[in-house]
């Protein structure tokens, strides 16, 4: 049975909002507790679709999984069974999660041979595994495909100096958790930097691993014989905070989002800030006041400004949808550079069937025309269909006059948990239907 979600619009949300734990990193420190035979306890694992299915998929595979609550869990991977990845259940599961990629790095470094599947999750363009696979290679490995498989196998993991062909934040990952086991020393150039790459980092450390250079592109990883146990705390979603950024701004309410991870949010407060909204720091809050309107602001000559997505430190390609949505109802325009991915604007057809401003250039480009509250956008029936696509829609929806239906909100739900309920919390008329 699957649902929906009915939104009527309009109404200002007021309130206080914790975010939950994030999922990207989620994935990546879940992964890497197959890496130590000793118990792996991790703390704030949020409680959404994607991070269930890896935990559910790493429980089939014989780790022991103990759930403490719903965002507590210790993992222990004394032994797994390989027989499990060639099993039709696992290609089910895989294929619905993105993340079990990364599963490859930590297994081919303790077990010597991994199974990685062809990419699963949102469908917002090509995700190529080359530099999974062109750098795991550089460390040792072989791999062939087969049946929409890519079989790894290694007589010895030996550090390299690898240059990443793009810094992908799965592909490091997966590096870092291979060349921990890998004999020597290991130099990974054109890493990804975001801060959930440094919190693996952070606990590998704690295990046991000697990895330098964390917080920039330039890591070095001496390899280690055995890795122990540790307890891990994730930090804030960053994603999460931006979106409840852009549903205060968009429903002219007030929200107070606390233990924001303030310091580990880059250029996000700064790009809210550009298209006018007041984000205000107070401690490790962040406090979004009431505002009739927010106005762009242009570049320092004047011209129409441009929001694009970079790799760390530049500002995230998961929070432009987002970024796009929120510019429908602001005083002047602005151009979204969506770079990485060329399917994630093809959601714009349903603001503009709402009523939105919008002029979509190509796959990567939409200029947006701000209505300053002239119009309201207008309600509809809309399908999600991406996880940030899902929740710029569902902002949209809030702002909306009427109701709208969102379908497919099973994309939505992989990202965030229990949305509907803590929307509801701050005011929302919002309500899940199964159909």
């Amino acid at each position: 049975m699957s649902a929906v979600l009915e939104v009527t619009g309009g109404t200002a949300l007021h309130g206080t909002i914790v975010p939950q734990g994030a999922k990207n990193e989620a994935l990546q420190v879940i992964a890497a507790t197959l890496l130590t035979e000793e118990p792996v306890t991790i703390h704030n694992i949020p409680d959404i679709a994607d991070v269930n299915l890896l935990i559910e998929i790493l429980a089939d595979l014989g780790v022991s999984v103990q759930r403490h609550d719903r965002h507590s869990c210790t993992f222990q991977a004394k032994t797994i069974d390989f027989d499990y990845l060639k099993t039709q259940e696992f290609r089910k599961k895989s294929s619905r999660l993105r993340g079990i990629v990364l599963l490859a790095g930590p297994l081919l470094a303790r077990w010597k041979r991994a199974i990685m599947p062809s990419p699963g999750g949102d469908k917002i363009g090509r995700r190529r595994l080359d530099t999974h696979l062109l750098g795991l290679q550089q460390l040792g490995a072989t791999f062939q495909y087969e049946n929409f498989y890519y079989l790894l196998e290694t007589k010895e993991l030996k550090g390299n100096y690898v240059l990443l062909d793009e810094p992908s934040v799965t592909g490091t990952a997966n590096l870092i958790m291979a060349a921990v086991y890998a004999k020597g020393s290991t130099t990974l150039y054109h890493a990804a930097c975001e801060p959930y790459v440094q919190q693996l980092c952070h606990m590998l450390v704690r295990m046991g691993a000697k990895i330098s250079g964390i917080g920039s592109n330039l890591l070095t990883i001496e390899g280690v014989d055995q890795l122990g146990g540790c307890t891990h705390h994730i930090l804030p979603d960053m994603i999460e905070i931006g979106s409840f950024i852009g549903m205060a701004a968009m429903t002219r309410g007030e929200i107070r989002i606390q233990q924001a991870g303030v310091k580990h949010l880059g250029q996000i407060p700064q790009k809210f800030r550009q298209l006018g909204i007041q984000v205000v720091i107070e401690g490790d809050d962040i406090i979004v006041p009431r505002q009739e309107h927010y106005q762009i602001q242009h570049f320092l000559d004047g011209s129409i400004p441009t929001i694009y997505d970079h790799p760390w430190p530049g500002f995230t390609p998961d929070l432009l949808s987002i970024m796009l949505v929120v510019a429908t109802q602001a005083r002047g325009s602005v151009l979204i550079h969506q770079k990485m991915f060329e399917s994630r604007l093809f959601f714009v057809d349903k603001l503009l069937d709402m009523g939105a401003r919008i002029i979509l250039c190509d796959p990567h480009r939409a200029v947006v025309i701000g209505l300053d509250w002239e119009y309201m956008l207008r309600g509809i029936t809309m399908s999600s269909p991406d996880i940030r696509a899902g929740v710029a829609l569902l902002i949209a929806a809030l702002s909306a006059e009427g109701t709208s239906i969102i379908q497919n909100v099973e994309q939505i739900d992989r990202g965030y948990e229990s949305i509907d309920q803590r929307l509801r919390a701050l005011g929302a008329h919002i309500r899940r239907i199964e159909v």
